[in-house]
């Protein structure tokens, strides 16, 4: 008669390989690309901003219950990289000038929140052996170190995408609150000048119409200006620490 016991260890240690190949760093990078590839196919062929746009919701919800839809579906389409600024345009456009905002801000934070989780659970570890150009290095450190000024700054400034942004800062040792917190303030003021836009667009020459389009192409310039500097910022630091590597080496070298 056959021992049971040899099988039962076989099977066993066949489930903790097949356990731990699924949730090695590289399965999850894999699960996380699946899962924003799908979301980008989604976008293109449904083309949810057309919706939002449309005001498509069910006859009984209006006001606030349409505003916070809204906001949900935002958060949906800002993960499945639907521009923000057509989002915030049809928020004005929808709701006004007090509930749009409300409604895109509400969006934007939680279209932040689900992107820096899917990041972190499912992307970091594989991310951050990547990490070797200094520009790289330069960013993480910091985000790691300086992470709700550094992402203050990115909302502020809108020079880098707002999905780049969302998952630097999930490969970057940022904490979780100072993310959120830094995204729905530095999101307020291009957010209100979008949705400002948007609900005024019916009177293009209208001095709030004209105001608001008037921050946008500033907002933008700034973050031109801004990106350009810490570029170099970046590179200078970069340098440094590069140079810091060698010099640690050989003064552990000379220590031995």
């Amino acid at each position: 008669m056959l021992d049971p016991v040899p099988a039962t260890r076989s099977s066993t240690g066949l489930a903790v390989r097949c356990t731990r190949a699924l949730l090695s760093p590289w399965s999850r990078f894999s699960l996380l690309v699946a899962v924003l590839l799908a979301s980008a196919v989604i976008m293109l062929l449904f083309e949810p901003q057309r919706l939002l746009a449309s005001g498509g919701w069910p006859p009984h919800l209006d006001g606030s219950a349409a505003a916070m839809l809204f906001g949900l579906a935002y958060g949906v389409c800002t993960v499945a990289f639907v521009p923000r600024p057509l989002l915030n345009l049809a928020a004005g456009a929808l709701f006004g000038a007090q509930a749009g905002l409300a409604a895109a801000l509400a969006g934007t934070v939680l279209g932040a929140g689900v992107s820096f989780l899917l990041g972190r659970v499912l992307g970091q570890d594989a991310l951050r052996t990547l990490l070797r150009g200094k520009y790289l290095k330069a960013a993480d450190g910091l985000l790691s170190r300086h992470g709700f000024r550094s992402m203050l700054a990115l909302r502020l400034f809108p020079g880098v995408p707002f999905a780049a942004a969302n998952y630097c800062a999930a490969t970057s040792r940022m904490g979780y609150p100072p993310f959120l917190l830094a995204t729905g303030l530095g999101s307020i003021p291009n957010t209100a000048a979008y949705v400002i836009a948007g609900s005024s667009a019916s009177s293009p020459t209208s001095p709030v119409f004209l105001a608001a389009m008037g921050f946008i192409v500033l907002s933008g310039a700034g973050a031109a200006l801004v990106a350009w500097r810490r570029r170099h910022r970046l590179g200078r630091a970069g340098a440094a620490s590069g140079e810091a590597a060698p010099k640690a080496g050989a003064r552990a070298g000379d220590a031995a």
